[in-house]
């Protein structure tokens, strides 16, 4: 198929219902990478917070994306966002194996990896608060969840969001059509 092909394809249901699940589902994801850093007391990497940025340009995307499917916009600009959101979902899944990688001494990660702050440094003595925060190295998971780390677990949410976000993209307007 063409893209010009794709690009007179009319848009449908399946557009519509694919949005609102990769705007739920991203969101959804993001947020837990945030609990689990303010409620939960992880305190991110570097490669962890890179990680988030993926997510941080494909919510709005995916908020344009299903208020366009859903107001029946041209179909060249929904099939267009939402082949947007699979590539920028791709890149997600590029970094959640880099740093899952990274994690199971697969291969190095950057130099000096290491976030810095995130501790309490309300008890009053500033720069022993600052001299108790120790930030987590990018080769070592936070923890494991059924085998995986929270990257692994990034990674997997990526490919599933890319994968419906490109079949959205070149799929039917309709199940039926």
């Amino acid at each position: 198929m063409a893209i010009s092909d794709l690009a007179r394809r009319p848009t449908g249901f399946r557009q519509v219902l694919a949005t609102g699940f990769l705007l739920a589902g991203m969101a959804i994801t993001v947020g837990s990478a945030l609990l689990f850093q303010y409620v939960g007391g992880y305190i991110p990497c570097a490669l962890c917070l890179t990680q988030r940025i993926p997510y941080y340009v494909g919510v709005p995307l995916a908020l344009v994306a299903f208020v366009a499917a859903a107001g029946r916009a041209p179909a060249p600009l929904v099939r267009g966002l939402i082949l947007l959101i699979g590539l920028v979902m791709l890149v997600s899944l590029g970094l959640g194996i880099y740093h899952a990688g990274v994690e199971w001494h697969l291969w190095l990660g950057p130099s000096g990896c290491s976030q810095v702050g995130g501790g309490d440094l309300s008890s009053g003595d500033l720069l022993a608060d600052i001299d108790a925060v120790h930030p987590p190295s990018c080769d070592a998971a936070a923890g494991r969840f059924l085998g995986l780390s929270f990257a692994g677990w990034n990674a997997v949410a990526s490919a599933l969001f890319a994968a419906v976000a490109l079949r959205s993209a070149f799929a039917k307007a309709d199940r039926l059509a």
